[in-house]
């Protein structure tokens, strides 16, 4: 499927699948309120990304937006995951790296959305 080619879907979805892959290290306390409030942030980001890129030019760029708020609470959330020892200190250098580079590929495509 070609529409799953686009490098920052790939890109997200490896982000998804290693946030994932921690939830079994996560402490039941926190993983059906802090864990799954970061987890469906994610989603929602993805889904979005996905969205955006299956729409027009110009009914893309909100949804790019919302996107990128997502995932700058995803980044919030997974801090306070780190700081209340949710997540150790090694998968949040993990998760931030990856957060990191697909917020600046996000970045990057809403600047050119508002330049076209």
């Amino acid at each position: 499927m070609e529409q799953f080619d686009i490098p920052i879907f790939k890109k997200i979805y490896e982000l998804y699948r290693n946030f994932y892959s921690f939830r079994n290290s996560v402490p039941k306390q926190d993983r059906y309120t802090l864990w799954q409030k970061c987890e469906n942030i994610l989603l929602d980001s993805l889904e979005n990304i996905l969205l955006a890129s299956q729409m027009s030019k110009k009914e893309k760029l909100p949804v790019l937006e919302k996107a990128s708020l997502q995932l700058n609470l995803f980044r919030i959330f997974t801090r306070l995951a780190k700081e209340v020892k949710a997540l150790d200190n090694k998968k949040y250098v993990s998760l931030q790296k990856n957060t990191d580079e697909v917020g600046r590929m996000l970045g990057g495509w809403i600047k050119s959305t508002r330049s076209e």
